[in-house]
């Protein structure tokens, strides 16, 4: 999505509106096919594998998976659907942060949701 993005962007500079359009037909196509996976595996984590989850490592894991999917959606979405991504993004980041104090800090499952968080404040809210 991002290299097609960049080449939708390149091909506007250069005033080629005739691959302008296709460009962006065919990113379109893209952001609709992720969309589609990234809310089925969404549904999969909210609906089979967080209820099923024992103990707070696979609860953790859980919720930053639906973090960075819900990430994957805002960054490719505009307006509303970004706004709504970025904010079940926050949530599920947030309470996997809050599920992970238990664990050490070197956890490489904390460490994990601690980057990806970081990736999230940078790159949806913007917050260097």
């Amino acid at each position: 999505w991002r290299v097609i993005s960049s080449i939708a962007q390149k091909e506007i500079e250069k005033n080629l509106d005739d691959h302008v359009k296709i460009v962006k037909e065919y990113k379109k196509k893209i952001e609709d096919e992720l969309e589609t996976m990234c809310n089925s595996i969404l549904d999969i984590i909210r609906d089979h594998l967080l209820p099923r989850s024992s103990n707070d490592e696979a609860k953790i894991f859980y919720h930053k998976m639906a973090g960075d999917y819900c990430r994957y959606l805002a960054e490719t979405a505009t307006g509303e659907k970004k706004d709504a991504a970025g904010q079940k993004a926050l949530q599920s980041y947030n309470l996997a942060t809050e599920l992970s104090a238990g664990l050490a800090t070197t956890h490489p499952i904390r460490l994990g949701l601690a980057l990806n968080f970081s990736v999230f404040h940078y790159e949806i809210l913007n917050n260097p």
